[in-house]
């Protein structure tokens, strides 16, 4: 099962499901897709869409999904990388009023640069991810938080 989640931005992203419905159409997807939708106003014949998704239930669709296609948000990010699971980042842009500036194309080259997840910053290469998806190891994500909170620990010992 594929998930796509665009998150709670209350400006449609309606772009990137006309795309994924296009390519469950044409056979390039094969698998169930859900889609947790938000504000995003759109119907499919190929595509289970639900406007939010309560945090229980979302938990365990990303954790039962073969891939997470997902907004630039750090946190949609984050959760298919703390899941392990591979994950395809499109980010919402201003020129489409997706959103209020372009801060998601940073957010997606960078987790993509680093390794983490398959950046498509043009979504016409959404496609071309997809048929490289298995090919694909993400970078595996190491937590710091003890790292994090020992130095605010040492700051809060020595003030």
């Amino acid at each position: 099962m594929i998930l796509v989640t665009l998150g709670t931005q209350d400006k449609s992203f309606v772009r990137l499901l006309q795309k994924i419905d296009d390519l469950v159409s044409k056979k390039v997807i094969k698998e169930e897709v859900i889609v947790q939708a938000g504000y995003t106003t759109y119907k499919s014949e190929n595509m289970t869409i639900f406007n939010l998704i309560e945090q229980t239930k979302l938990t365990k669709l990303i954790k039962d999904c073969n891939l997470l296609i997902t907004h630039g948000g750090v946190g949609s990010i984050m959760e298919g990388i703390v899941n392990n699971k591979k994950v395809i980042a499109v980010p919402r842009l201003k020129f489409y009023n997706e959103h209020t500036n372009n801060h998601q194309l940073e957010i997606v080259k960078s987790f993509s640069d680093l390794g983490y997840i398959l950046g498509c910053l043009d979504l016409n290469d959404l496609e071309k991810n997809l048929k490289n998806i298995n090919k694909f190891i993400p970078k595996k994500y190491r937590s710091n938080t003890k790292k994090f909170a020992k130095i605010i620990e040492d700051f809060i010992d020595n003030n």
